[in-house]
This record gives structure tokens, C-alpha cells and sequence, in this order.
């Protein structure tokens, strides 16, 4: 089936002409890009009012599910990046619960940043869907478990759909909020994988499922701060592992917490034959400074998880220190390079999300955006971009990570 897009008239839209579309659907699945309180002409609207633009991101959302067939109902996972504290993100669970039903109990993953890619914006929101292209709802099972980082009971620690299961952040915050071996990133990360086995045994997956992971780890952007979990993590993935990205955030909203992980995986029901995966590593591809399990890209059933792109060498030396335009074609070469190993093309892309070193800026966000935009031919994929202060290795000012459906 072809790939659906959606760009509903009088919808927010970029000051800048894009291909990029706000949502689009292949078979089961549908991907918003981050859904943020913009006006048509590119304009922040509710400047510094978080409440506010959750609630007008939530309602451009909706525009985009009913557009594609399908409604809040539907959601299996929510990303949510925001500006704020302990208490904004404790709001912002209550707040989502309501616009979306309490009943829907999608995983949930929050990311606290110092900025947005807009001057004034509080928060950028990417919903995930399932629903059937005959109209028909799909069977969800929803584990909401003890013993598990605090998380309100609207949502869910682990969520399985079909085949695909998602779940939200684990960390080592205890079910009461309190964080466990505070500052300490090895005693943090342990638990952290320890509970990611746990809840995907849960959803009667295990590691060995996972196509995706996504960790934010305390950190200032150099290679020791990533090494010192990163290896922690790798140990328990088995080679080939997944596809990971990730990305050093200045703070956590809870004090001494150290690092979350998210994960995807996509396992056969109870009964039925495993699946079979295929892994991508094209030849002289970059590589880390440590030796890991993970691959650039997998490839299960027809969907494609491509971990963060970089403009590195196969040695891990930054190629074009601190330039982002020539990082940013760099990283789009090395994706189109990742999906080549599966057949696939950039078209084929129907969600990308970048990471890039900068601030509230628009010439910042615009600078990377244009290009990777005028990679893809329109309709483009839905698309989320995320200012941080620093990524992984010095000097690397951009990543890009994509999932992708075969027809």
C-alpha cells in the first residue's frame, strides 16, 4: 500500500517552503512529525505558555489522526519534548491524559531541554498510531507494571500492538519519583537495562527484538560522558544488536538522575514463527570509539529503524569539525547509504528526527532544515528537529535518524 501523507489546510506550517509533510501513514502505522503551536505563516503563538501550546499541539495532532483515519484512540506512543521543571512535567502527564482520554494509555517519553528550535516555544509533540487502513481499531495490551520508574497509571511502562511493542523511558527513579544511586551513571545504567528487560519480557518480548533504542544521558558532549554507560548498555544487546541514537542532555528535571532509555521491538505473536531481521552496516561506514553491538540500520517485516546519522569516519574522527551544512549532507549520505543496504530510498522514509547543536534560533534550525528538507522529493516524511547544546563527540554538530515502511 503507498504511503499517506498529511498536510491539512490551514495547518501550522514552517516560514520556509519544505517537503516535509505533518504526518504520514503506511499500513497500520502512523508518524506525526513534533506538532508544536505555530500559526500558518510560521509564527509562535502562546509565547512562554506551556499549558497552552500542549493543548494547541494536541489539537493539531488530532487534525492529523482524523485526516489519516484515525483518532487519540489509537495513539501507542507520544515523544514530547518541553521546557520546564519536575513540576511541568508532572502537569504535562496530567494535561496529555485529559486531551487524550485516560483510557488510551499510550507509552510516553519526555525529554527536558533547555530550548526549541523557536524563540518562545515550551514544546514540541510526536504521536505514533495504529489503527488498520480498513478503518478497523487493532488490539491493544497495555502494562502499566511495579516496580518500575514513577509513571501516572494513564500511561503505560511497555505497549504491544500486533507485533510492534514500544515503551516508555526507564530510568532509575523508583515508582515514587525518588531517584535510585544518585550521579552514579554505572549503578543508574544497570538498573535502567535490567527494567528494559523486565518490561519487554512483560510484553513477551525480549532483547533480541529490539530494532530501535533511544537513550539521554547527563552529559556536556565528549566521549568519555557516553562511554562511561554506553559499553553498561551494549552488554546486554546481543551482536547484531539494534539501532541506536544517542543524545547528552545538560540535566534530567529530577535531581541525580543520570540517564532514559526507550526502546522499539517487533517480535512474532506467542506461537508463531520468529522473525526475521536483517541489519545494515555498509562498508567504511562510521564508526564508534568503542566496539558495540549495535547496527546502523535493522529491518523487520517491512519497517527500517536507522539509528542517529553522523558525519564521522570508520575511525570515529569528526569529518568537517563544527560545519553544519557539510555535516548535515554528510549524515543524509550516510542515510541514504544505511537504507541502500535494504532496497530502500530516501522516499521511502515516513518519519526523520534531528538532533543538531543550537538554540531558539530560526537561521539555526533553518540551516540544517533546507538541506535535509531538498533531500527528499515532495511529499517528503514527517519531521521533528531538536536543538541540543552538544551531541556525543566534539566538534559534531549534527544527528539524523529515520524509520522507514516498504511498500
Amino acid at each position: 500500500m503507498a504511503h499517506q501523507y498529511s498536510f491539512p489546510d490551514e495547518h501550522w506550517n514552517w516560514p520556509v517552503k519544505l517537503t516535509h509533510h505533518h504526518a504520514v501513514r503506511a499500513g497500520n502505522l502512523i508518524f506525526t512529525g513534533g506538532q508544536v503551536d505555530l500559526d500558518a505563516q510560521g509564527t509562535v503563538r502562546n509565547l512562554g505558555n506551556l499549558d497552552q501550546q500542549c493543548r494547541n499541539s494536541m489539537a493539531y495532532m488530532s487534525d492529523l489522526l482524523n485526516d489519516l483515519g484515525a483518532d487519540f484512540a489509537d495513539l501507542v506512543r507520544l515523544v514530547v519534548y518541553y521546557v520546564g521543571d519536575a513540576d511541568d512535567e508532572a502537569r504535562l502527564f496530567d494535561l496529555l491524559a485529559e486531551i487524550i482520554g485516560h483510557d488510551t494509555m499510550p507509552v510516553i517519553n519526555m525529554i527536558i531541554l533547555p530550548e526549541l528550535c523557536y524563540p518562545g516555544m515550551l514544546t514540541e509533540i510526536e504521536g505514533v498510531a495504529m489503527r488498520a487502513p480498513s478503518g478497523e481499531r487493532l488490539l491493544k495490551q497495555h502494562f502499566h507494571l511495579p516496580d518500575m520508574p514513577h509513571l501516572p497509571n494513564t500511561f503505560s511502562h511497555v505497549l504491544r500492538c500486533g507485533e510492534m511493542v514500544f515503551t516508555s523511558d526507564l530510568s532509575a527513579m523508583s515508582p515514587q519519583g525518588a531517584v535510585a544511586t544518585p550521579d552514579d551513571i554505572v549503578a543508574q545504567t544497570t538498573l535502567m537495562m535490567d527494567r528494559l528487560c523486565d518490561v519487554l519480557a512483560a510484553a513477551g518480548a525480549g532483547m533480541s527484538d529490539v530494532v530501535k533504542v533511544n537513550t539521554f544521558y547527563r552529559g556536556d558532549g565528549t566521549a568519555d560522558d557516553w562511554a562511561k554507560s554506553a559499553t553498561i548498555r551494549a552488554d546486554h544487546f546481543p551482536d547484531p544488536g539494534p539501532a541506536p541514537t544517542g543524545i547528552p542532555v545538560p540535566s534530567f528535571p529530577h535531581q541525580g538522575l543520570m540517564a532514559k532509555i526507550a526502546a522499539t521491538a517487533i517480535c512474532a505473536q506467542e506461537g508463531e514463527e520468529p522473525l526475521t531481521k536483517r541489519f545494515s552496516w555498509p562498508e567504511g561506514h562510521w564508526d564508534w570509539t568503542v566496539k558495540l553491538p549495535y547496527k546502523h540500520g535493522t529491518l523487520c517485516n517491512n519497517v527500517i529503524h536507522v539509528g542517529g546519522q553522523v558525519s564521522l569516519d570508520s575511525t570515529a574522527n569528526v569529518i568537517h569539525p563544527d560545519d553544519m551544512v557539510a555535516q548535515t549532507r554528510v549524515a543524509m549520505d550516510n542515510l541514504k547509504r544505511v537504507l541502500a543496504e535494504f532496497g530502500a530510498k530516501l522516499n521511502d522514509v515516513v518519519k526523520v528526527t534531528t538532533f543538531y547543536q543550537g538554540s531558539a534560533s530560526a537561521e539555526a534550525l533553518h540551516e540544517n532544515l533546507l538541506i535535509r528538507s531538498g533531500s527528499y522529493t515532495d511529499p517528503g516524511p514527517a519531521t521533528t528537529g531538536i536543538p541540543v547544546p552538544a551531541l556525543v563527540y566534539e566538534n559534531m554538530v549534527i544527528e539524523i535518524e529515520a524509520i522507514a515502511v516498504l511498500n
